[in-house]
Formats: C-alpha cells, sequence, structure tokens
C-alpha cells in the first residue's frame, strides 16, 4: 500500500505540474523533474521513501535505452553518416577536453575531471528533437545537424559507462580493461547472432498467431533478457536494453515493437525523471547559488561554442552554427544516469553532483527559449562585419561560387529537397534555365558531379543571391522547411529585385500573411494544399464540373485558406450539385454473368435498373457511347451511370451469380 500511495502522489502532482508546463509551453520532462523537487525529501516530502521509486525509474532506464536501439538503424544514418562520425566525435571530444582542463585548473582531479567532461558533453535528446518537431525543423540543416550529434551522444553514453569504473576510486579493484573488452565482444557476437539466427524466426512465429499479448510479452522477455545477460557478465544494464532494442531494430517487426512498448516507455520513463528531481536539494542549491549560477552559465558557453565550431567544421554556414549551439546546449538525461554511475564509484561528491543537478535542469527548463531566440541572434550577428567564408560555410568547394552566373531570366530553387528536386527535374524537362542553392556540403558535392547547376550557399546572405544573379532572375521559389530564413530571404529578395516573382512553400498557413507582407508573390502551405488536392477529387466524384473545381480552389487561395480555418461553411461560397444522385462506376463481365453475347437492347438496363452503358473498354479497343445493337462480351469493362444505390445493386446481383456459380 506505502508503495501505491508513492504512485499515486507521483502521477497526481505529476498531472498537475506537467499541465502548467503545457501552458507555459516547457517541455514535459522539466515538469517531471520539478514533480520530483516538489514531491521528494527535500521539496514537501510527500515521498518519504524512495527506493521503490529508484528501482521504477531503473525499469525506465531500460525502456529507454531499449527505445533508442530500436529507432537506431545503420541503414537510415546513411545521410547523415558524416553528421554522425564526425560532427558527434568532435562535439564530445571538444566538450570533454574543455571541461576536464578547466575543472582541472580549478583543482579538480583528473579522473574526476574527465568524469565531469563525460557529464557535459551528453545533450538531451528528448528535449530537443521534441522542440524541432514542434516548429517542423526535422528537415532542415539544422535539424539535421542536431539529429546526428545526438545519435552519436547515444551511442558514445554506453562506452563512457564502461569506461566510468575504470576512471573510479575501486578502478584497482576492477576487472582488466581486456577482461571487460573481451566480455563485450562476446556479448556483442552473441546479439549478432541472435539477431541474424534466432530473433527473426522466433518472431515469425509468434506474429503468425496474432496474438498481440504474445508479441508484447515476447518483446518485454527479449529485453529483459537481453540486460540481464549484460549485467551478469559484469556490463551495465542499459548496455543490454540497447543491444536488445538493435537486435529487434534490424527486423521487419521493430515499427510494431515500437508502437506496443510506447506506453510503457513514456510511463517508467517519466518515474525515471521524477526519480532525478527527488535527488535534488533545494536548499543545497540555495546554499550554493553563486555556484549553480557559474556552473548553468559556464555549461551554456562551453556546449554552444563547441557546437557552434563543430558546425562550422563541418562546412555550414554561421547562421546554421548559432542555431544547433542553442539547441545542443543543456546537460543531456542520460547525463543523469552516468552521474549514477559516477557517485557508487566515488567520482562525484555529494556538493558537485547538487550543483551539477541543479545547473542541468536549469539548462534543460532554459532550452525552448534559447531555441527560439537563437535565428534572432544569428541575424544580428549577420549585420558585423564578419569573414566571408565564416558567414557563407567553410567547405571545400565553396569557391564554385566565385564567379558570378551570368544566366538572365532564370529560376532559381532555393533548398534541395523533395520538392527542390523535384521541380529542378520539371524545370530541365521543360528547358527553364535554373539554378539551384543548398547548404548542404554532401548534397552539393554529389549533384555537381551529375551535372546539376547547384552551387553551395546560404540564401539568407544577400551576397549569395548576388552571385546566382538575383536581379537578372524571373521566377525564384523557396521550397526550405526553416520558416525564419524563408522570411529572411522572402525580404531580402524583393528588396535586390522589386519586379522578381518568388514563390514560396510553407509548412502552416499561420506564415502566409506574414509571407505575402514581406513580398512573396505565391505562397503555398504545405498544411492545406493536400486538404486542397483531396477535396478536389471529392469534387470531381460528385461530377462538378472541371472549370467549377478550379475556381472555387482559387477562391479558396485567394482567401488565404479561410475555409479551413474558419468553421462557417460558407467561406468560399457552396457549390451546386446538380448531379449529386448520379455516380459514376465500373463493372467488369465475368463469363457467368448471363449478358455474354446479348447486346444492350436485350439487357435493357436503361429500363429495369436505371442505367445507362456510357462506354465499353474491350483489350484495346474503347467503344464510347455505345448504341443499343453494341454486344456485351466475356472480359468487357462497362463504365455505367446513374444513381449510387442502383450501381451498387447491379455490383451486388453480379457478385451474387458470381458466387452461385462457384
Amino acid at each position: 500500500m506505502g508503495s501505491l500511495s508513492d504512485i499515486v502522489i507521483i502521477f497526481g502532482l505529476a498531472v498537475g505540474v506537467i499541465f502548467i508546463c503545457y501552458r507555459l509551453k516547457i517541455p514535459s520532462i522539466v515538469g517531471f523533474l520539478l514533480t520530483g523537487i516538489l514531491a521528494g525529501p527535500h521539496g514537501m516530502a510527500l515521498i518519504k521513501s524512495s527506493e521503490q521509486v529508484q528501482v521504477t525509474a531503473e525499469i525506465g532506464v531500460i525502456f529507454l535505452l531499449f527505445s533508442i536501439g530500436l529507432e537506431f538503424s545503420f541503414k537510415n544514418l546513411r545521410e547523415i553518416k558524416k553528421t554522425v562520425l564526425l560532427g558527434g566525435s568532435l562535439q564530445v571530444l571538444l566538450t570533454v577536453a574543455i571541461t576536464a582542463v578547466i575543472a582541472w585548473l580549478l583543482g579538480m582531479p583528473v579522473n574526476q575531471a574527465i568524469f565531469l567532461g563525460f557529464l557535459v558533453s551528453l545533450s538531451s535528446t528528448a528535449i530537443v528533437l521534441k522542440q524541432l518537431g514542434e516548429k517542423a525543423e526535422m528537415d532542415t540543416p539544422q535539424g539535421k545537424i542536431n539529429l546526428g550529434i545526438l545519435i552519436f551522444q547515444d551511442i558514445i553514453v554506453v562506452a563512457m559507462m564502461l569506461f566510468t569504473p575504470l576512471l573510479g576510486t575501486g578502478a584497482a579493484e576492477m576487472q582488466s580493461p581486456a577482461l571487460i573488452l573481451a566480455k563485450t565482444a562476446g556479448v556483442i557476437i552473441l546479439v549478432i547472432v541472435l539477431a541474424i539466427y534466432a530473433i527473426p524466426p522466433l518472431l515469425y512465429q509468434i506474429t503468425r498467431t496474432q496474438s498481440r499479448e504474445l508479441f508484447l510479452l515476447s518483446i518485454i522477455l527479449i529485453c529483459f533478457a537481453v540486460a540481464w545477460l549484460t549485467a551478469s557478465a559484469g556490463l551495465s544494464l542499459a548496455l543490454g536494453a540497447f543491444l536488445a532494442g538493435l537486435i529487434i531494430a534490424e527486423s521487419e517487426y521493430s515499427h510494431q515493437a515500437m508502437a506496443n512498448i510506447l506506453p510503457f516507455i513514456d510511463t517508467f520513463t517519466s518515474i525515471f525523471f521524477v526519480s532525478i528531481g527527488m535527488l535534488l536539494n533545494v536548499h543545497s542549491m540555495g546554499e550554493n547559488l553563486v555556484l549553480v549560477a557559474g556552473f548553468t552559465l559556464a555549461l551554456l558557453v562551453v556546449k554552444s561554442l563547441v557546437a557552434l565550431f563543430t558546425t562550422i567544421v563541418l562546412g555550414y554556414p554561421l547562421r546554421t552554427a548559432v542555431i544547433v549551439g542553442f539547441s545542443l546546449c543543456q546537460v543531456g538525461e542520460f547525463s543523469f544516469i552516468l552521474a549514477q554511475t559516477g557517485i557508487d564509484h566515488g567520482l562525484l561528491g555529494g556538493n558537485l553532483y547538487q550543483v551539477f543537478l541543479a545547473a542541468s535542469i536549469l539548462t534543460m527548463m532554459m532550452t525552448p527559449f534559447l531555441m527560439n531566440f537563437a535565428p534572432r541572434l544569428a541575424g544580428a550577428i549577420y549585420r558585423w562585419h564578419l569573414p566571408e567564408r565564416l558567414r557563407s560555410g567553410i567547405m571545400p568547394w565553396a569557391g564554385d561560387m566565385e564567379e558570378q552566373v551570368q544566366m538572365k531570366d532564370h529560376l532559381i530553387i532555393v533548398g534541395y529537397g523533395i520538392n527542390g528536386r523535384n521541380l529542378s527535374r520539371a524545370a530541365s524537362f521543360a528547358g527553364v534555365p535554373y539554378v539551384i542553392l543548398e547548404i548542404n556540403g554532401e548534397t552539393v558535392k554529389a549533384e555537381k558531379e551529375k551535372g546539376e547547376p547547384i552551387f553551395y550557399g546560404d540564401a539568407t546572405h544577400e551576397v549569395v543571391l548576388n552571385k546566382v544573379n538575383i536581379e537578372s532572375a524571373r521566377v525564384l521559389v523557396i521550397a526550405i522547411s526553416d520558416s525564419v530564413a524563408t522570411r529572411r530571404i522572402t525580404d531580402s529578395v524583393r528588396r535586390i529585385n522589386p519586379a522578381i516573382h518568388i514563390i514560396v512553400r510553407t509548412r502552416f498557413v499561420a506564415d502566409v500573411h506574414d509571407l505575402y507582407e514581406l513580398g512573396a508573390s505565391e505562397v503555398i502551405p504545405e498544411e492545406y494544399e493536400t486538404s486542397v488536392e483531396i477535396f478536389a477529387r471529392v469534387l470531381n466524384r460528385y461530377l462538378i464540373p472541371d472549370n467549377e473545381i478550379e475556381c472555387y480552389i482559387d477562391q479558396v487561395r485567394k482567401e488565404d485558406y479561410e475555409m479551413f480555418r474558419n468553421r462557417s461553411r460558407n467561406a468560399a461560397g457552396q457549390l451546386p450539385l446538380p448531379l449529386s444522385g448520379v455516380d459514376i462506376g465500373t463493372v467488369w463481365v465475368e463469363p457467368w454473368y448471363g449478358v455474354n453475347g446479348k447486346s444492350l437492347a436485350e439487357i435493357d438496363l436503361r429500363k429495369h435498373a436505371g442505367i445507362t452503358v456510357l462506354a465499353i473498354y474491350r483489350g484495346q479497343e474503347i467503344i464510347p457511347n455505345p448504341g443499343a445493337d453494341d454486344v456485351i462480351k466475356s472480359g468487357d469493362k462497362l463504365i455505367i451511370i446513374g444513381e449510387p444505390a442502383r450501381l451498387r445493386q447491379v455490383f451486388k446481383n453480379l457478385a451474387h451469380r458470381s458466387s452461385d456459380r462457384n
């Protein structure tokens, strides 16, 4: 009953705190941390004993790392492999080195300084990806860089957990590194064997039963069994959970597995973050307020500058680097897991741990606000007199932009994602001269080798726009996902070339008005264009003439999609439906339908069913508007028109005859 009351208190308090955080647009993870602070022994002391909570939190750690393993796939990382390997390793190594040096200069032992570097180097995957998803920036350059670096951090934390005992005070009593590596290699080999030969056939047999409960239990069994196996070998539960996720990730059952265990992940990991908050001593933080503030500021500065430098090394412009720097400036959730390991091995003292916890929670709480502020700061920095190579990006092929494009009356495409790629193909097919601006260096290099007129450059920078002869261009299409960059480009282009036709793709209809105000000629919001296309096809099924459908769609667009934003049904006027009681259908004539060899006059569908045959498809032959003497043959496809109910009855009768014949 004591454990049940603790759970009731935790979730009851969490509901209220998370609701307030939602209204304030603060990430839910911060809400769980605050819940732990309030409920813990150093807050309102609602939870008297935290041992049971800690055990539940351990299960949360297992599920959290299991989910990371499920989402990790080598096949899906090819596009950002450079960011993962080079960007991730550079960010982690630089952060560890700088933090360790600073801590050592302040008098901390070398082993503790290195461990502190481990803790500081990790950022919050949950917070950053949630913010990027809400802002629809996962496909932007900064979104892909953040994702690549965070993936590397999620992987390297496993190696940090293995290395931490060697830094601790009990390192002399530990097993030798060679033995640890041998055990690790053995476990990994076993996991590979299971992933290839054992788990897929087992899951296949289980899925054949079509039992959701059996599949779920099997997934949980694999997760905990591999975690127990690694723990028994002297390794960590976290490593085992991650490897278990990898086993299933390489099979075709990973998506279903993730869907089934997602409620468990959310529930148990929320308790994990609550347990972390319970460890924070508010009184200790108050006593060390200056130290906490200084540590928080140092974390933000060091992590932001390292991430900024890493992004510049990867070849991206300064604007992207600033945004990435502010995105990765917080301490991550895996740092808390690693910190527990450090405490067990004497690497983190009580007072330092409390300061670290307080500073980490503060950086997490500040992240959403800093990510929103970063684009504005980047815009302000662009006004400084900085080296052109720094502003535009350091790339080996940046010299391609040294010569100005000499085209005139051409099309400029900003962004080479799916939309930009399709547009360039259409322009090439139609013979329209065009150039492409893209800030993904790998994409530029690959496409230039294929002969595409693509150049590396940040279109928010007027110098880059001038290089593609913006003053003589006829049309500019902005096909990127970054809403802030889209606004800057639109404003700059309109000032440089007042006569150019600017077409902008945006994710949200809320941006339409602002983009028109900045000078866009046409704004196409993805959010509603799909709905427009679907509705056009719906109207087509109601036999509305194509010209009326086009007029209706034009009216919807001219009104800035007010029909979708307003609950009023008369926002764009109503269309008459003169043929609403009529539908068009098709019937395949089977050998046993009883109509083979008979003429339309003999069948007389119009008299008996109110059905008119519009056309007959017979192999490659088409008989439009068939007459009464035309004969129906087996294998014909009849295009018929009539009342929907009558059409359905015809299909039903023919299918019934087919069933009786079989």
